[in-house]
């Protein structure tokens, strides 16, 4: 059976950060969280719920996720694309804007806690973990300034 492309899906990120104390000024460890379903290593992502913005889902999807709170601006740092499975023989295209997100408290207990994983990688390791070839690229050229 042939896979058949759905819709291009809009989709919200936070690509949350922190600085290394006492290393130069672009030493960043990037937090990545497991997915549900597979286990891969994802930033925290998700749909923009009518009645809020981009930047306000990816917020949420930060502290639903990944448990984190943090600074952010209301601009967007990239864009990476990846294929969202929905059915066996379907798939959308989702596009997600990433804002960035530095890291001020880490909640002991979040959401999804039970169902995901999250653990601080530098950057250069943190791009190698993650699996879409546009998320690697955005890592990489991330420097923590917003």
């Amino acid at each position: 059976m042939a896979v058949k492309k759905r819709d291009i899906v809009q989709q919200t990120a936070v690509l949350p950060f922190r600085r290394r104390p006492h290393d130069d000024a672009h030493a960043i460890d990037i937090l990545l969280i497991t997915s549900r379903e597979t286990g891969r290593w994802v930033i925290p992502k998700g749909n923009i719920d009518e009645g809020r913005t981009p930047h306000g889902a990816a917020i949420a999807e930060a502290l639903e996720e990944a448990g984190v709170r943090g600074r952010t601006e209301d601009r967007v740092i990239g864009h990476y694309r990846y294929h969202k499975y929905r059915t066996r023989d379907h798939w959308d295209l989702a596009d997600v804007a990433v804002f960035a997100m530095e890291v001020t408290q880490e909640l002991d207990d979040w959401k999804e806690k039970a169902e995901r994983r999250r653990k601080w990688f530098p950057r250069a390791k943190a791009a190698e973990r993650v699996g879409e070839k546009q998320l690697k690229a955005l890592i990489l050229n991330f420097r923590g300034d917003g």
